[in-house]
């Protein structure tokens, strides 16, 4: 299910919108590099390209994170 989210990022805060499983796996990423969810969000905020909405690269984030996952033996 789709939902809406909030995050404070470098000082402000921001919403997104995504599936729960996409959260699920964005909360799996952030476990394993011992991060907090806010600053891989930062991260995937400061890299967006121009035009991109932040819910549209959080999934694009997560996707490749699987791909490159998949790919190691």
């Amino acid at each position: 299910m789709l939902k809406k989210r909030s995050v404070t990022i470098r000082g402000h805060a921001t919403s997104y919108s995504i599936e729960d499983e996409f959260q699920d796996a964005l909360r799996e990423i952030s476990r394993e590099r011992g991060r907090p969810v806010a600053a891989i969000i930062a991260g995937i905020d400061a890299r967006r390209p121009p035009g991109t909405n932040l819910s549209s690269a959080i999934r694009i984030f997560v996707l490749k994170e699987a791909s490159q996952n998949a790919a190691q033996p």
